[in-house]
């Protein structure tokens, strides 16, 4: 039978946890309640969890989860067919301005340096969020991980972080997980640069889908997503060109 058949509980596996439905305010919608179904999971296939994300499932940290919000069908997963994908005229000036920038491959590794630019980050972007308050919540939010995970690390020619990525990768996809940079280079565009590079190394290793997470459509920080042309989104269990 092949893995297409397979229920959810088979695909997540028997090294978890069911956790149910949690219900909070939406992130993405204003005047939204949020409902996910979630486990708790310490072991998945990369084979396996590519199949999840083909049934509309993410992870965070251990936490495997899918929405389920009632009438409401606003996050939609999104991925860019990599044999297709064409950089546009603003996304070849971030390759241009990053020409010097130094990438990196290696397995997921925790470190004051990476901690203290992800506290500014937070500080600049999500000023409320208590995810980096220490490294402990840091290590549980983006370096605990249940699936195969890289981390992606971009530095300047004198070894300045400017921005990482955490992935997630099977011979099918990588799957962009989070992704954070240096405030005090915004200007570089760090994160457009780091989803054009990851992609190139979608290409590279012959992995044909580059996933973008959740898209919403009319939630203003989801909307960079789209820019990565053409993109697929998976509408009724099947992905899609819109």
């Amino acid at each position: 039978m092949g893995s297409q058949n397979l229920n959810l509980e088979a695909l997540i596996g028997p090294h978890s946890v069911p956790l149910g439905l949690h219900s909070h305010e939406c992130s993405y919608l204003p005047d939204r309640q949020a409902t996910e179904e979630a486990w708790l999971a310490w072991q998945v296939s990369p084979a396996a969890y590519h199949e999840l994300m083909d049934r509309g499932l993410r992870r965070s940290g251990n936490i495997l989860y899918r929405t389920r919000c009632g009438a409401c069908r606003m996050c939609v997963p999104i991925r860019v067919p990599v044999a297709d994908f064409k950089p546009n005229k603003g996304q070849r000036r971030v390759l241009k301005r990053n020409a010097d920038v130094r990438m990196s491959v290696s397995e997921p590794d925790l470190t004051a340096e990476k901690h203290d630019v992800y506290k500014r980050y937070l500080a600049m972007q999500h000023d409320k969020s208590p995810q980096g308050a220490d490294m402990d919540s840091m290590r549980e939010f983006l370096y605990s991980s249940c699936v195969a995970t890289v981390e992606v690390e971009y530095r300047d020619p004198a070894g300045q972080l400017l921005g990482v990525s955490i992935c997630d990768i099977s011979r099918r996809s990588i799957s962009s997980v989070y992704h954070f940079f240096e405030p005090a280079q915004a200007h570089r565009s760090i994160g457009v640069y780091s989803v054009l590079r990851e992609i190139d190394l979608c290409r590279q290793k012959g992995i044909p889908h580059y996933y973008l997470g959740y898209w919403v459509k009319g939630c203003q920080a989801m909307e960079y997503k789209a820019r990565y042309q053409p993109y697929e989104l998976l509408i009724d269990g099947k992905w899609l060109r819109p």
